[in-house]
C-alpha cells in the first residue's frame, strides 16, 4: 500500500497516530428548526470536525444552481407556502426593556430634609405590554422598598389607553397613578430594540441622587491623637493585657453576712475596671458572675449640689475629678469601689511582673486570709404545746418529713388489757372541788393514764371523761429530758401533778396490790408497802365493825345523847368554827375512809383549838374510839353541826 499526500499516513499498525490538531470528537446535530418547525437535515461535519462531502453538492453544481432560472415544464406555477406564524409570546419570550429613573417626594415633618429622592427601575415586558416599577433596597433607610407598582398593563388616561414602548424614551417624564418619573437612561438591549424600531432616542442624562444620604455619606472629621501615648497607642499597646487582684469583702457585720472573695480585673487598654464575683458549689448564691461590669471607676468626684440629679444622669468626666488607675491598686490595701470596701490580698504573676517593670514595687507578698469560724447555732426546741404525744411531736422539730416514733410491740403484747386503777381526790382550795372523786387508770402496754370523773346527781358538776389517754410528763421535766410518771410513783397518799392539776391519791384496786406483788422485782420497796399498809388496816377495820355491829344499837343511843351534851358545853366556845373543823378532817382523811389515827386525831384538836380537855369532849373521844389507835372522826364531827357537809349522815347511815 502506498501513501499518497494528503490522504494521510496508511492505516497500518505502527502508522496510527493521534492528530493533535483534533480537538471535537462528538457527532454533529442533524436537528434543526425553521419557521418554528423541527426538521432532520444531513450532516455535514463527522466527528472530529472533519469536513463531509458526501452530502452536499459539488462547486460546480452550485454554481448551475445558481445560474439556472426556474422554468415551468406544464401547468400552472405553484406559489411559494407562507411564512410560519411566531406569536408574540414566543419571539418577545424574556425580552425586557429597562428604563433607569427617579421621582421625589415630600417630607413635611423633618428639619434636616425638605424632600426625598427615590431612585427606581422601569420594567417594560414585551411580550404582553406590561410594566413594573421596583426601587432598589437601601441599607438603613427605614422606607418599605422594593416592587412600588407590580407587573400589569399601566393605564396611560382615562379613556382605557395603555402605555406602549413607543411612548417611552429617555428625558422624559411619564406619570402612573399620580405619581411623576423622570426617566434618565436604559441598558443597551433596550437602546438597540428603541432604534431598530425606527425610534430616535434623546440622550442621557445624569441620575439625580438624594441630598440627605449623600450628606450622610460624607467623611467623619477626623482628629489626630496628641504626640505623646494617647488611647490609641494606649489600646495598641496594652490591648489584652489585664491586670488581676484577689479581693475579699467582709460583711460579717451585716446580719447573716460573710467574707465573700472577689477578682479584680484593671484593662490596661482603656483604664477600665471589672469585679467578678467567685462562686463555689453549693454556696447558695445566684449565679450572677459579674458584681460590677466592666467600666470606668470614679475615685474622686466634683463638688456638687444637692439637687444634682445623680440617680438620673450618667456620670461624666465634668461631675469627676479622678478616675481610678493601675496605682490604686496594690496587695495589702483596702480599695473601695462604688461604696463597697475591698481588700486585695493576692495578684497573678502578670500583674507582679507589671508593676515591677512600671513602677519598681517589688513587696508582693500575699496576705493570709483568717476565715471565721460559722458559730455553732444551738438547736433550740420550743416548749411543748400540749398537743399531742411529746415525742410524736418532737420529730417535727428535727425532719420536714417526721416519722411517728417506734413503739415498744413486746411490751404492748406482754401487758396488752392490763390496767392499773387508783382513787383520786382533786387538792384544790375551793371546797367543793375536794368532793369531787377520779378514778385514774395506768395502761401498762404504752404507758399511758387516762383519767375519768363519775358522775354525781344534783351536785352540779358533769362528770365523765377528765383526761384522754396520753403520756404525763412528771413536774420540772423538760423535751430534752422528759420523764413520764410510773406504776412505781402512784402510792396511797402521794401526790401527782397532771397537766397543772394537783391530785392526792386515796385508794387503790385490789388488781393493782395483786400485781405489784407478782411483779416486786419491778417496783420499789415503799410503794408495795404503801399498798400493803393501806389494805391491811381496812381489813382490821372491816372485821372490827362486824364484831361491833351487834352492841351498835345499843352504844347509838348513847352517843346521840352525848353529842347533845356536848353541843350544849361547846356553845360557851364561840371561837370555834365548824365549817374549819369539818374541812381539816376531811382533808386530813386522804382515802375516805372515815378513820384517823388517834395521835393524828388529838395533834388537829389541838390545832383547831378543840377544847378536849372538857370531861364531855373526853368522854365522845372515847366513844368514838375503834380499837386502841384509831377514831371514828365522823361521829365525833356530829357535836359541831355545818350544813357543808349535808352527805356524811347519809354515809355514817350506810
Amino acid at each position: 500500500m502506498s501513501w499518497e499526500p494528503g490522504l494521510g499516513l496508511p492505516f497500518l499498525p505502527g502508522c496510527a497516530f493521534r492528530d493533535p490538531t483534533k480537538t471535537s470528537f462528538h457527532r454533529s446535530q442533524t436537528l434543526g428548526y425553521r419557521n418554528g418547525f423541527a426538521f432532520s437535515r444531513l450532516p455535514t461535519v463527522g466527528v472530529g470536525g472533519e469536513r463531509l462531502y458526501v452530502n452536499q453538492l459539488s462547486q460546480a453544481q452550485l454554481d448551475e444552481l445558481s445560474n439556472k432560472g426556474p422554468t415551468l415544464t406544464y401547468g400552472q406555477g405553484k406559489r411559494a407556502p407562507p411564512l410560519g406564524f411566531i406569536p408574540a409570546h414566543v419571539a418577545f419570550d424574556k425580552k425586557i426593556l429597562k428604563f433607569d429613573a427617579y421621582f421625589q417626594e415630600d417630607v413635611p415633618f423633618s428639619t434636616e430634609e425638605h424632600y426625598r429622592i427615590r431612585q427606581v427601575a422601569i420594567y417594560y415586558y414585551l411580550e404582553d405590554d406590561s410594566m413594573c416599577v421596583i426601587e432598589p433596597a437601601v441599607q438603613n433607610s427605614g422606607l418599605l422598598q422594593g416592587k412600588l407598582l407590580r407587573r400589569h398593563k399601566m393605564p396611560k388616561n382615562d379613556h382605557g389607553d395603555h402605555y406602549h414602548w413607543k411612548d417611552l424614551n429617555r428625558g422624559m417624564n411619564i406619570t402612573m397613578y399620580g405619581r411623576t418619573y423622570r426617566i434618565v437612561d436604559c441598558d443597551p438591549f433596550t437602546q438597540v430594540f428603541l432604534e431598530s424600531q425606527g425610534i430616535e432616542l434623546n440622550p442621557p442624562e445624569k441620575m439625580v441622587f438624594d441630598p440627605y444620604t449623600e450628606l450622610r455619606r460624607m467623611p467623619m472629621r477626623k482628629y489626630d491623637p496628641p504626640a505623646d501615648f494617647g488611647p490609641l497607642k494606649q489600646f495598641l499597646t496594652y490591648d489584652k493585657q489585664v491586670l488581676r487582684f484577689y479581693a475579699m469583702w467582709d460583711d460579717t457585720n451585716n446580719i447573716f453576712g460573710e467574707n465573700r472573695p472577689y477578682i479584680i480585673h484593671y484593662y490596661l487598654a482603656d483604664n477600665t475596671v471589672e469585679v467578678r464575683e467567685v462562686h463555689q458549689q453549693n454556696d447558695g448564691r445566684d449565679p450572677f458572675p459579674v458584681l460590677i461590669k466592666r467600666q470606668r471607676l470614679p475615685k474622686t468626684f466634683v463638688d456638687k449640689k444637692k439637687t444634682f440629679p445623680s440617680c438620673v444622669l450618667e456620670i461624666s468626666d465634668q461631675e469627676v475629678l479622678e478616675w481610678y488607675t493601675a496605682k490604686d491598686f496594690a496587695v495589702g490595701k483596702s480599695t473601695a469601689l462604688l461604696g463597697r470596701i475591698f481588700f486585695i490580698y493576692d495578684c497573678d504573676e502578670f500583674t507582679r511582673n507589671f508593676y515591677r517593670d512600671k513602677f519598681g514595687i517589688t513587696d508582693f507578698q500575699p496576705v493570709e486570709i483568717k476565715k471565721k469560724s460559722p458559730e455553732e447555732v444551738p438547736q433550740v426546741i420550743p416548749p411543748y404545746n400540749g398537743f399531742g404525744i411529746l415525742e410524736d411531736s418532737l420529730q417535727n422539730c428535727f425532719s420536714l418529713l417526721p416519722k411517728p416514733p417506734r413503739k415498744d410491740v413486746i411490751k404492748m403484747l406482754e401487758n396488752d388489757h392490763k390496767v392499773l386503777r387508783y382513787q383520786m381526790v382533786l387538792e384544790s382550795p375551793n371546797p367543793e372541788d375536794r368532793k369531787r372523786r377520779f378514778i385514774l387508770s395506768y395502761f401498762l402496754s404504752d404507758d399511758m393514764i387516762s383519767i375519768y370523773e363519775p358522775t354525781v346527781p344534783n351536785s352540779g358538776i358533769i362528770g365523765g371523761k377528765y383526761l384522754g389517754r396520753t403520756r404525763v410528763p412528771k413536774p420540772g421535766s423538760t423535751t430534752e429530758n422528759i420523764t413520764y410518771y410510773e406504776p412505781s410513783d402512784f402510792t396511797i397518799g402521794s401526790t401527782i401533778e397532771v397537766f397543772g392539776h394537783r391530785f392526792v391519791i386515796t385508794d387503790a384496786d385490789k388488781y393493782v396490790l395483786n400485781y405489784m406483788e407478782s411483779n416486786a422485782e419491778s417496783f420499789p420497796a415503799a410503794t408495795l408497802q404503801s399498798l400493803r399498809d393501806h389494805f391491811h388496816p381496812r381489813q382490821v377495820v372491816k372485821e372490827t365493825a362486824n364484831s361491833d355491829i351487834a352492841t351498835l344499837g345499843t352504844s347509838r343511843q348513847e352517843l346521840d345523847e352525848l353529842i347533845m351534851q356536848v353541843q350544849e358545853e361547846l356553845k360557851l366556845h364561840k371561837y370555834l368554827n365548824n365549817k374549819n373543823i369539818w374541812e381539816a378532817f376531811f382533808q386530813c382523811d386522804k382515802d375516805g375512809s372515815g378513820v384517823l389515827d388517834k395521835a393524828n386525831f388529838l395533834a388537829l384538836c389541838d390545832s383547831l383549838s378543840v377544847p378536849t380537855n372538857v370531861l364531855l369532849v373526853n368522854k365522845l373521844i372515847d366513844l368514838c374510839s375503834w380499837g386502841e389507835d384509831k377514831i371514828n372522826y365522823r361521829d365525833f364531827l356530829k357535836a359541831f353541826p355545818c350544813d357543808l357537809h349535808p352527805g356524811v349522815e347519809a354515809q355514817d347511815q350506810q
